[in-house]
């Protein structure tokens, strides 16, 4: 059914279809576990005790396994619509995501395991897994990204149950260039931020005021990089087959990008949390959408060594009827799953601080005390 030697030719509606479904995806991923990255990250830091830390961990318990189904989605809608662009991913960038699967398993194994003793030991142990886990993730994913805007090299091919898929022609530690470097930053300082504004909106008391005073702080150094990060990569060359309007379109991306994250800035700067987490999500969404506005027609590969096998849009894509099925499925799930999520964020929208974590009374911040 996965017919991913498609000839090149002409690119189908449904080609474009399942293009910008994936980037909605891929969207929902980073809007979503961009504050959990951002969350799990601070934990450590952002909470002085093991009741403050608490409360930073509780404002994204209820979400994070929950978010994290948006990287299978993504991924299994890759693998389905374009297997092609998934093959050569999975087969030459295996160490990089191997990396983001380590992560992922340390934020779990923390999250579940960090209460299961009480040793002070124990939970600042695995709070600092949960640190690790969560930023490796964020820092893969940036570097990453930033080598799809620029085009990873691809050249030759490989044979695998009748499919040929063009194979990666670089290395490892060739995916670590100064730009793709500057990426990965952006997305740590831009999930911190995220991440920060999140916690700044959950709650109240002492690690509600550090959360907006550290997001005014590490808001501006995520504002700095997106500058430099937007007018670099929309400066880079042009890929082969890329189309001038999209690239006008990347840059009106990521200008409204630039725009939305002082925007949050400032409304966290005056105390209005819920816009400065909107914000933020603006910033991510159209962040996002410049990259694969980058990504049509060439996926985010650089063809120019292998213009007798191009991997594509085209090349890389599934059979019409394996493209019309997952439609009409999507169609039918996609409004259920989103349903899902806005019920759960409303199920758990009150705000929390340290009394509302058990323990002695006396152990409760008087600042808490005195605001409830």
């Amino acid at each position: 059914m996965f017919a991913l030697a498609v000839p090149a030719g002409p690119v189908s509606a449904l080609q474009v279809v399942w293009l910008i479904l994936v980037c909605v995806l891929w969207i929902g991923f980073f809007f979503l576990e961009g504050f959990d990255f951002g969350a799990g990250m601070l934990v450590p830091f952002l909470g002085k005790d093991d009741r403050q830390r608490r409360v930073v961990l509780n404002t994204i318990g209820p979400h994070w396994n929950g978010n994290e189904v948006w990287l299978l989605t993504a991924g299994g809608a890759m693998f389905a619509a374009f297997g092609g662009w998934y093959a050569t991913l999975f087969s030459g960038l295996y160490l990089p995501l191997f990396l983001v699967l380590l992560g992922l398993i340390l934020r779990g194994v923390a999250i579940e395991y960090r209460g299961k003793r009480d040793d002070a030991i124990w939970r600042k142990t695995w709070d600092w897994l949960l640190a690790v886990g969560s930023l490796l993730p964020a820092l893969v994913f940036g570097v990453g990204f930033a080598n799809f805007l620029k085009g990873l090299p691809v050249a030759g091919h490989q044979t695998a149950f009748g499919t040929t898929v063009p194979l990666y022609a670089g290395t490892f530690w060739g995916l670590f260039t100064p730009f793709a470097l500057l990426g990965g930053l952006l997305f740590v300082a831009l999930f911190l931020t995220h991440g920060l504004f999140f916690i700044a909106l959950k709650t109240r008391g002492v690690v509600h005021d550090r959360a907006r005073s550290w997001g005014t702080t590490i808001g501006a150094v995520a504002g700095a990089l997106l500058i430099a990060f937007v007018i670099w990569g929309n400066l880079h060359k042009t890929l082969p087959g890329q189309l001038g309007g999209l690239r006008t379109a990347a840059w009106i991306l990521g200008i409204v990008a630039i725009l939305a994250l002082g925007f949050a800035w400032f409304m966290n700067w005056v105390g209005r949390d819920g816009w400065a987490f909107i914000g933020t999500a603006l910033t991510v969404v159209t962040l996002i959408a410049m990259f694969f506005a980058h990504f049509y027609p060439g996926l985010g590969f650089d063809n120019s060594l292998a213009m007798d096998t191009p991997l594509d849009i085209t090349t890389a894509s599934s059979s019409p009827l394996t493209l019309k099925i997952m439609t009409i499925a999507a169609a039918c799930l996609v409004p259920i799953v989103l349903a899902y999520q806005v019920w759960s964020f409303w199920l758990f929208r009150r705000r929390i601080s340290t009394r509302n974590i058990p323990g002695l009374a006396s152990e409760i911040d008087d600042y808490d005390a005195a605001v409830a």
